[in-house]
């Protein structure tokens, strides 16, 4: 026991720390910008390649549009706190593709898709930017190369379980690997949360930024579910907030949120 916790706290000796910008949450991350948007970017052009985009025009504009006004609002925060060197490595892109998964995402370095099966749940242009700014918030925070960083912490972790068991008998290390696997496993769901709660306060703020209407984000997830028929897994199992977990946190967040959007235009 004493070898793996020495081990493991020599490993996070050498992790590099910092801070999300605006929720001021210290992260784990040691991957590269250099290292991932290469890769963000031509897997992303590989998907455009092998998926078939929306014809329909008012939409596919509507997506490029808001995606434009929120990224816009993201770069002058960005360049109003001495990040532009960070803001010019984003390479924003916005399309819609036809497909009726309930579903959007960004990829690291600014490159965002919508599914034609969630425009619905957006019902109008706030929706959209309420969706667009969460997605956008996942880049901006850097969720992707963090996730890449605790998968590798992950790896080590158990590399020094293996190392600190070595000279004991099978049934023990089959003991501590399940139970290792077990705790790591729990901890990166709730990871995945803290990501979706953060990057629903940001994109909150983003949208605001960007002169949409913060109060449609929590009806956003209302509709999702209403869509869910109030159906999902226990919190603690997933690695999304519950649906009703996320609309009251929009909602006694949306004040902050405003006040941060007034604060950073203003500069």
């Amino acid at each position: 026991m004493k070898k793996i916790a020495v081990l493991v706290l020599t490993v996070l000796l050498f992790v590099e720390c910092s801070t999300v910008p605006i929720t001021g949450r210290s992260r784990v991350n040691f991957v590269s910008d250099a290292q991932v948007l290469p890769t963000s970017f031509a897997q992303y052009s590989t998907f455009l390649e092998e998926n078939k985009l929306s014809t329909n025009t008012a939409m596919s504009n509507q997506i490029k549009n808001v995606g434009k006004n929120i990224s816009a609002a993201v770069d002058r925060f960005m360049r109003a706190n001495n990040m532009s060197s960070e803001a010019d490595s984003y390479r924003w892109e916005f399309n819609l593709v036809d497909d009726e998964t309930v579903n959007a995402w960004c990829m690291p370095g600014g490159k965002v898709v919508f599914y034609t099966g969630i425009m619905p749940i957006c019902a109008n242009e706030n929706g959209v930017a309420a969706v667009m700014g969460h997605e956008v918030a996942h880049a901006f925070a850097k969720h992707g190369q963090e996730r890449m960083s605790q998968g590798q912490l992950q790896q080590l972790g158990g590399v020094a379980v293996a190392l600190g068991t070595s000279g004991k008998s099978e049934e023990s290390q089959q003991l501590w690997n399940t139970a290792f696997g077990v705790t790591t496993g729990l901890g990166m769901l709730k990871f995945s949360r803290v990501h979706e709660q953060e990057a629903d306060r940001l994109g909150l703020v983003f949208m605001i930024m960007a002169g949409y209407d913060g109060e449609e984000a929590a009806e956003v997830w209302v509709r999702m579910s209403n869509l869910s028929n109030g159906s999902s897994q226990p919190e603690i199992l997933s690695t999304h907030p519950s649906n009703e977990s996320r609309i009251q946190d929009l909602r006694n967040y949306l004040p902050t949120a405003k006040k941060y959007a007034a604060e950073y235009n203003a500069k």
